[in-house]
This record gives C-alpha cells, sequence and structure tokens, in this order.
C-alpha cells in the first residue's frame, strides 16, 4: 500500500478498481491544517482526466500492471491482433485501444502491451520505426533553401511530411512519439 507521502508524478495508483496514472502533482501545506497533495490523475482504461485532493492519512493500492512484450500479427477490421512472444498467446484490442500506434504497426513488429490483470489497455513502441513509403509525388526542383516538404505515404498509410528527396520505396526511419521523419535508411 502506497500513502500520500509516497505519491508523485508517473505513480500508477489503483482507485475505484481501475488502474490511474498521476500526470501532475503538487504538496500544499496550508498554515493551518494538515498537509494536502493535489493530483491530476488519467485513468488508464478510458484515458479521462480529472483533479483529486488527497489527506496525508490517505491509503493507496499500488495498479496491478503488466507489460509483455508482443508482436503484432494481424489486422481484421476494426480489431488488431498480438501474440505474446514468450507463450506465444493471442490477444485481440480494439481500435480505440491501439490509437494512434496504429500508424506504425506493420506484420511481425515488437510492441510491449501493457495489462491490467489480464486485460491490456495500452501499447508501448519503440521510440524509433523504420516503414518504407508506399506513395509519393515526385519532389520539384528549385528553391530548397527554406527546407521543403512534401507529403507521402508510408505502407501503413499513415501520411506524414518528407524532405523533396524523398521517392516511393525508400525506407525512412520515424519517431513514434512525435510521428514526424527522422532519416532515410540507407
Amino acid at each position: 500500500m502506497y500513502e500520500a507521502a509516497h505519491l508523485r508524478k508517473g505513480l500508477k495508483i489503483q482507485i475505484d478498481g481501475e488502474p490511474h496514472i498521476i500526470v501532475d502533482f503538487s504538496f500544499v501545506k496550508p498554515g493551518k491544517g494538515q498537509a494536502l497533495y493535489k493530483c491530476k490523475l488519467k485513468n488508464l482504461i478510458n484515458g479521462s482526466q480529472f483533479d483529486r485532493t488527497y489527506r496525508s492519512v490517505d491509503k493507496f493500492e499500488p495498479a496491478n500492471l503488466e507489460e509483455h512484450e508482443m508482436e503484432f500479427l494481424y489486422k481484421e477490421g476494426s480489431q488488431y491482433c498480438f501474440m505474446n512472444t514468450s507463450t506465444y498467446e493471442q490477444v485481440i484490442m480494439d481500435e480505440d485501444q491501439v490509437g494512434s500506434a496504429a500508424n506504425f504497426l506493420t506484420n511481425n513488429a515488437l510492441v510491449n502491451v501493457l495489462f491490467f490483470g489480464d486485460r491490456p489497455i495500452d501499447i508501448a513502441l519503440p521510440i524509433f520505426v523504420d516503414l518504407t513509403v508506399a506513395e509519393a509525388e515526385p519532389g520539384m526542383k528549385g528553391d530548397t533553401a527554406s527546407g521543403a516538404t512534401k507529403p507521402v505515404t508510408m505502407e501503413t498509410g499513415y501520411v506524414i511530411q518528407v524532405p523533396l528527396f524523398v521517392e516511393q520505396g525508400e525506407l525512412l526511419r520515424l519517431d513514434t512519439r512525435t510521428g514526424q521523419y527522422v532519416s532515410r535508411i540507407k
């Protein structure tokens, strides 16, 4: 069990049977009375955020979270299938659970899936992924001193802005945190 003094940004706790993460935290000691801990919490299942204030005597249960390395197998309709690389168990996640990570998922991609109990709730991608350009219009020659860019479509269907020299079929490295082009892979 955690006590209020253990609260800090990034701590994962269980409230009303669901996992939450502390997004923001502040300690307030008024002139009179006991200390207060003001927290901004985010529900890890549905993404809702709310503010709560706790007293120094409050206690919290740690969230029962586990992370497993899984391999993305396929997408069928709005469902994504992942396989645990050590136990070979398969898990299906909805489009809402996968979210923007779908822009970077290719067959056999390794990701970390966060579980609450036996239920998958989130995906952690590697920081950089390498994807192939599926469609790209030829870049126009001319003034490129301003860092001109053009849109291209990646193999996953994700559209991104890249420098004019990038062509169809090239392998690019993308940053999954920002969704932006990093470099061309030779």
